[in-house]
């Protein structure tokens, strides 16, 4: 049973493309492996097959392995509602919600969480692909360290370190991380990868020979740059857009500071037939078809941020021209009368006026809705699967006109009755072809392509698996994974 870490220099070193890449390249070989972070931070996420939630990268891994996401492969993550707090969800559960000061003391304890989940899927599986944070050379967070060396050292594994040579400044990433670490930590790293590097690799030759020499160490493979690779991101939003046609569908979402979980959006920035644009502030607002209302962490205070942005005001405008508007999970609060948080988990306690679109007001509970669901739509009567994560109890009239019917007898959401204005809680509503078609259709959009979303994704894992095998050492590889 063989764990190996791939830790970066900086964060978007690409860790997690990495971990996909190797996981389904030893699929492909017939090893049973499966994907592990210990802990993670981000504001997108999944719901497992055992009912908890964990980071959206792990989900993508899972997929790359074959598997079904479970709590095990993120047993900390850490989804922030401010800029200086977040809530930490320990095997998939909410457990409470700390500022930076109090989870540097609370790490001991996560630590055994993580350690207990390592050692259930080491005895499942005979490779444990591990994805470290960010860097493991941040100084002041190296105490305590559960998400990088820390963990490491904890179970004896070797490490890959990955850096992002389009960046700028590759060798010096590489050796300065390495020249921080200790003694014993630089022993764990067994080799370095270089990602997204553009041009002939003839003149990059003289930087790793010089690298190998300074610091002992092989470089495993340079990856190349690849401008069209589809792989959800961690935390980041992903704005790019291939080349598509004139006539498309015009998709606005506005980008508020705690936006969680716009992955959603991934399947229209993808699809030939849709332009999506995200507004942050202080960009104007273009003319659209369709704005969406995203999820969000913290409900009131992005609801205060929209208003102060403009944006009551140029979704009223948008409304009285026509154009149609969906919000989602976080999205769909904002729409009705109130948003009450009486026991002030997402900041302080109190009540919001929300926009007042939709008759029905949602109140912020501790337990968590967890779900992983599938339906049909009240277009179309269209199938439709996705997720629930959300904390937000919605009750009202509007819900009497449902934005769905799920098949565990539920219904979801809410239609208005000029079927301009659409609510849902369901994550993951443009994923699926039928679902996507029909709420384009309803967007206004003529003679819709239908795009399997799924295929794309599974296809760009394939595509790194191609990459493992054309760029990297893969003997190298199979030794530090164990694998004859």
């Amino acid at each position: 049973m063989t764990t190996l870490m791939v830790q970066g220099t900086t964060s978007d070193a690409g860790k997690s493309t990495l971990v996909t890449a190797l996981c389904r390249w030893l699929l492909r070989q017939g090893v049973a492996v499966v994907p592990f972070k210990p802990q993670n931070m981000a504001l997108n996420s999944a719901v497992t097959a055992d009912g908890g939630e964990i980071g959206r990268a792990q989900a993508v891994q899972a997929q790359a392995c074959n598997l079904a996401p479970h709590t095990d492969m993120n047993p900390v993550l850490l989804k922030p509602n401010s800029d200086t707090g977040a809530q930490v969800i320990v095997h998939g559960r909410a457990v409470t919600s700390m500022n930076a000061v109090a989870y540097h003391d609370y790490k001991a304890i996560a630590l055994q969480a993580v350690l207990a989940s390592h050692q259930r899927l080491s005895a499942a599986y005979p490779v444990v692909m591990v994805e470290g944070a960010g860097s493991p050379a941040e100084i002041n967070l190296r105490a305590g360290d559960i998400a990088n060396m820390g963990f490491a050292e904890a179970v004896d594994c070797p490490v890959i370190l990955v850096a992002d040579i389009n960046r700028g400044g590759v060798f010096a990433h590489l050796v300065g991380t390495l020249e921080l670490l200790s003694p014993s930590e630089q022993a764990r790293v067994k080799g370095f990868v270089i990602n997204r590097f553009r041009g002939d690799i003839a003149l990059l030759q003289p930087g790793l020979d010089w690298l190998e020499q300074r610091t002992g160490k092989p470089v495993l493979g340079v990856l190349p740059y690849v401008t069209d690779l589809h792989l959800e991101a961690e935390d980041g939003i992903d704005r790019r857009q291939s080349t598509k046609g004139d006539r498309l569908l015009k998709v606005i979402v506005p980008v508020l500071p705690r936006i969680s979980n716009h992955t959603d959006f991934d399947p229209l920035r993808l699809h030939p037939q849709v332009d999506v644009q995200f507004i942050g502030p202080g960009q104007p607002i273009p003319p659209a078809d369709l704005i969406i209302l995203p999820g969000s962490k913290s409900v009131r205070g992005d609801l205060a941020q929209l208003r102060a942005r403009g944006w009551e005001r140029a979704i009223a405008r948008h409304l009285r021209y026509g154009g149609k508007l969906i919000g989602i999970c976080g999205g769909l609060q904002m729409l009705g009368r109130h948003v009450h948080d009486p026991l002030g988990l997402e900041g302080p306690a109190g009540s919001s006026e929300g926009l007042g679109l939709f008759d029905y007001a949602t109140v912020l509970e501790a337990d968590k809705q967890l779900r992983n669901v599938s339906g049909v739509l009240s277009l179309e009567q269209a199938a439709v699967s996705g997720y629930e994560i959300h904390a937000g109890v919605t009750q009202g009239p509007a819900l009497e006109r449902p934005a769905l019917r799920l098949a565990d007898g539920r219904a979801d959401g809410a239609l208005s009755a000029d079927g301009q204005i659409l609510a849902t809680y369901l994550h993951g509503l443009f994923e699926g072809s039928d679902s996507c078609a029909a709420l384009l259709r309803w967007a206004g959009l003529e003679a819709v392509e239908r795009v399997d979303y799924h295929a794309l994704r599974e296809r760009d894992i394939e595509r790194l698996a191609d990459l493992v095998e054309q760029h990297l050492d893969t003997a190298h590889l199979r030794a530090l994974c164990g694998v004859a």
